[in-house]
């Protein structure tokens, strides 16, 4: 996992992937924000995807433990409300 590098992008984007070239399988298999407006893509360094150049709201490069942390954000996690049984 230390060697992936991840790309957050909106999901307007979603038809320029290449699932081939990334460790996502299909656009079902894609996490989305809280508010469903953007996911992201994961690939091994040294082997960035041909399709990366055309997308126009790319943010990164973010290594694994950079994206840990921005998927801990309340943007990306909702809140646990409630009581557990």
């Amino acid at each position: 996992m230390e060697n992936r590098i991840f790309y957050i992008f909106n999901v307007s984007e979603i038809n320029k992937i290449d699932f081939e070239e990334v460790k996502e399988s299909t656009a079902n298999t894609l996490r989305r924000s809280v508010d469903g407006t953007k996911s992201f893509i994961k690939f091994d360094s040294g082997s960035a995807p041909s399709f990366l150049g055309s997308m126009s709201t790319k943010e990164g490069p973010y290594t694994y433990p950079q994206m840990l942390n921005i998927l801990t954000g309340s943007f990306w996690s909702k809140p646990i409300t409630g009581s557990l049984p």
